[in-house]
């Protein structure tokens, strides 16, 4: 569990996306990291009280609808389900681009080969999903910690030819060259790349032990997103000036190159291609899980909750994965304008998702205190301050969005595939099932 929540995570957003936000928001690109990450811990503590008071299959889309409603389960759960499916074929063609610089093959083959493989890893057992995703987030814990020592030691003069100092944070127009704005607008590029961190809770309620799991991962969240996300780009930008040109297109390989260390991009490239697979493995293991409480609570066809022998609900993932092909070929015949829309419509999904999750919260803490106060053994900080005020942090990200030229795209597709999906809801209320599934509230292990 503990290593499914660093996978999640460690994307490649940190690997490569971390350069748009350096150049975004200069050496302040580490207070961003870090005021993301406090809204991220936020969210995955206050998820974390409700999996540990109520574990379910599917956390975020059974909160939604226990907290407020039918219609908010189906939008929270449809839409979730959305943003996974599209990352799956996303994740897959760029794991297809880095493999097409070592294999001689059609990048559209080499994406059907990494489709296939982690959907036969998820078909076999929940087991395998949790042993793939170790050994993924070992590869990239291990890469991010040699990362920081060999770091470390080129600033403070240990490294040999060394240029010791923190001369690259203040000087180049200062520390923060574009104000506060360029850190807030760089907030949410880094809000997706904390994204999967939640999936610790969903696979929560398939372990022996769903609270003490669920608890223990998210309590090391903070120092894991301390040590991974903000040192790491802290020594990039000291290593580094934060307007060089390499910072922009891969600042891990370009800070390693400067060091000089032999073959950092080839090394890099391995690394970065374990986080698409990371990230591939996980969203088609998260989007099977949430179309199984769709199914279970009546808003997917009945036969999709139905679980093979090991306890996978293996038409789920298998549908998930036939989406995704569509975002797969959507990449092939139509780059610019069909893909780029299906991945901009997925940008912000996770933030109306983060919103939810906390509205979800207050009503259920206020619930469960007049219920069962007993079920509150793990809880959100500061209630109800602290969660009102990620909701607010939240929907003042959305209005920066709105107001920068450059992220408007990016919020209005993903408000209109949130749009898509409430529309649909009433042709659900209409022609679905009037009682849900009667299903086990927890996968099978």
């Amino acid at each position: 569990m503990t290593m499914i929540a660093i996978g999640g995570a460690i994307g490649a957003g940190l690997f490569v996306g971390s350069g748009s936000v350096i150049q975004t928001a200069g050496p302040a690109a580490v207070l961003s990291y870090a005021g993301a990450g406090l809204v991220v811990l936020c969210v995955l503590r206050a998820l974390g009280e409700m999996v540990v008071a109520r574990p379910v299959a599917g956390s975020m889309g059974g909160y939604a609808r226990m907290a407020m409603g039918p219609f908010a389960g189906f939008t929270v759960g449809w839409v979730y389900w959305y943003l996974y499916v599209i990352l799956v074929g996303a994740e897959a063609v760029a794991g297809a681009a880095i493999l097409g610089s070592w294999i001689d093959l059609d990048q559209w083959i080499l994406s059907a080969g990494l489709l296939i493989v982690m959907t036969a890893v998820n078909l076999v057992s929940v087991r395998s999903f949790g042993e793939f995703e170790f050994w993924f987030a070992s590869i990239k814990v291990v890469a991010i910690v040699a990362f920081l020592a060999v770091g470390l030691a080129w600033v403070f003069g240990l490294w040999p030819g060394a240029e010791a100092g923190f001369a690259n944070l203040t000087q180049h127009s200062g520390f923060a060259p574009h104000g506060l704005g360029g850190v807030f607008s760089a907030i949410v590029v880094v809000m997706f790349a904390f994204g999967g961190t939640e999936i610790v809770t969903v696979a929560a309620a398939e372990s022996e032990e769903p609270g003490p799991a669920v608890a223990r991962a998210t309590n090391n969240v903070l120092w894991r997103v301390g040590l991974f996300y903000v040192a790491s780009i802290f020594l990039v930008v000291t290593i580094l000036p934060w307007n060089d040109a390499k910072v922009l297109k891969s600042p891990f390989v370009s800070a390693l190159e400067h060091i000089g260390i032999p073959a950092a991009g080839a090394i890099m490239q391995v690394v970065i291609l374990t986080a698409v697979l990371s990230v591939l493995n996980s969203a088609i293991y998260v989007s099977s899980r949430m179309l199984y409480v769709l199914t279970r609570d009546g808003d997917a066809p009945a036969s999709l909750v139905k679980l093979n022998k090991r306890g996978v609900p293996a038409r789920a993932v298998l549908l998930g994965t036939v989406a995704a092909w569509g975002a797969v070929i959507a990449s092939y015949v139509s780059p610019d304008k069909v893909f780029t829309f299906l991945v901009n419509s997925i940008g912000v999904v996770l933030a109306f998702v983060y919103v939810a999750i906390m509205l979800s919260q207050l009503r259920l803490r206020a619930r469960l205190r007049r219920e069962d106060p007993s079920a509150l053994t793990y809880r959100m900080w500061g209630y109800p301050y602290i969660s009102w005020a990620v909701v607010v942090a939240i929907l003042a990200v959305f209005v920066a969005m709105a107001r920068n030229p450059d992220q408007r795209n990016q919020l209005f597709a993903s408000a209109i595939s949130l749009l898509v999906v409430m529309a649909i809801y009433p042709l659900r209320a209409k022609f679905g099932r009037k009682k849900p599934v009667r299903e086990v509230e927890v996968l099978h292990h």
